[in-house]
């Protein structure tokens, strides 16, 4: 269906609504097609925290078994 910009102003939720249920309209000025307004994607981000969660485990004597090369650089 084809709406003037005028009435497309006036009546915008009316449009937003009838695109988010997948109408398909077209906003026109002086008979001239301009936009189509159609609803944002809403695909899942896909998360990257934790994304090394399952990767490997670090052991609790990490630290102590680079302590003397730490103290060595930082003395």
């Amino acid at each position: 269906m084809q709406v003037n910009l005028h009435d497309a102003k006036a009546n915008l939720s009316r449009y937003v609504e009838q695109a988010l249920d997948g109408d398909k309209n077209v906003i026109a000025r002086a008979g001239q097609p301009l936009v189509k307004p159609v609803p944002v994607s809403t695909t899942p981000r896909h998360r990257r925290l934790g994304f090394m969660r399952t990767k490997g485990i670090a052991t609790a004597g990490l630290k102590g078994d680079f302590a003397d090369d730490i103290n060595a650089m930082f003395g």
